[in-house]
């Protein structure tokens, strides 16, 4: 039996999974990220871990293929990091300091491109090889796959989806200095703030104004919708609007089988991709109608699974 591990590196937590190479999780735990001292002791914990939970199943080091590790900032291809916003790392060679560390094989990804990767293997997507998945969080993330494998690019920077420019009348900066960059309008903070914008036009009554502007939230908003509000139905448009449309842009480029929209505004449920779909709908090209909308379905498992495909595939090439 063949083994690898999976890595997901969060702020907070590093997510951790043990897998045999055909797909079957046999262990997944967390460990606390340490991001003091520039995030100096995360790989030495990670390594660490992994070193206890081979010796705690018996498996030896023979026999497994390697360590995949989803990291939050841009990677290239070599597995090096220029920068980090969450896990205080400058430039930081994380494929050669894990395989000095662990003495494995080791694949490094960007970890929206990698929870892609886990949704097209044992997810939504699974069975396609052309994937689009759109992370709708704090942020948008994004990953595209393309016959079977992410989108990297020359600075490790490919499939930055929450990026690009959907509204070039935009005022307001977004939080990478740009200006009308899809994440302002399709993130949860983006959902909210549109929802904001909307109910200062005037006091029309509406299920919204059952809490304060500040507390508006995506959920208030999609909880609302769910309820018949009509306000809320605007908002839900114009999210969808600027979604949906940039999907169709994109899709002009990758002509993706799936596209998997995830994140934690995705739990709104099936309500949310009816105005995604049809505003892409309205501007795909005629050859990327076919196109399917779905729910991402691996959750937080997403990164750790994507992760060992980064490994299994390499073993394969």
């Amino acid at each position: 039996m063949r083994y690898c591990f999976g890595v997901d590196v969060g702020g907070t937590t590093v997510k951790i999974g043990l897998f045999q190479t055909d797909g079957t999780i046999v262990d997944k735990w967390e460990i606390k990220t340490r991001r003091e001292d520039s995030g100096s002791a995360v790989l030495p914990d990670i390594a660490e871990s992994l070193k206890e939970k081979l010796a705690g199943h018996q498996i030896e080091r023979d026999d497994v293929e390697g360590v995949g590790i989803g990291v939050p900032a841009p990677v290239n291809a070599e597995g090096i990091v220029r920068n980090s916003a969450n896990i205080g790392w400058g430039y930081k060679e994380v494929k050669r300091e894990m395989q000095e560390l662990t003495g494995l094989s080791v694949e490094v990804g960007n970890d929206a491109n990698v929870a892609a990767l886990g949704e097209m293997w044992l997810g939504a997507g699974k069975g396609q090889k052309d994937l689009i998945m759109v992370t709708l969080g704090t942020g948008v993330g994004g990953g595209v796959i393309v016959d079977g494998r992410p989108i990297v690019g020359s600075g490790g920077a490919g499939g930055e989806i929450g990026h690009l420019c959907v509204n070039y009348e935009e005022e307001d900066r977004c939080g990478c200095g740009n200006r009308g960059c899809l994440e302002q309008y399709a993130s949860a903070t983006g959902i909210a703030r549109l929802a904001r914008i909307r109910l200062a036009k005037n006091d029309d009554d509406c299920a919204l104004r059952k809490v304060s502007l500040e507390e508006v939230s995506a959920k208030t908003v999609f909880d609302a919708l769910k309820e018949g509000d009509k306000v809320a139905e605007e908002i839900a448009e114009e999210f969808g609007a600027y979604l949906g449309h940039a999907m169709a842009n994109l899709a002009a480029v990758t002509d993706p089988a799936v596209i998997v929209i995830g994140g934690g505004v995705s739990k709104a449920g099936e309500i949310l991709l009816g105005y995604i779909e049809k505003n892409y709908q309205e501007r795909a090209f005629f050859a990327n109608k076919h196109t399917k909308f779905l729910l991402a379905e691996l959750g937080n498992d997403a990164g750790i699974c994507g992760a060992a495909k980064l490994v299994i595939d390499k073993a394969k090439r």
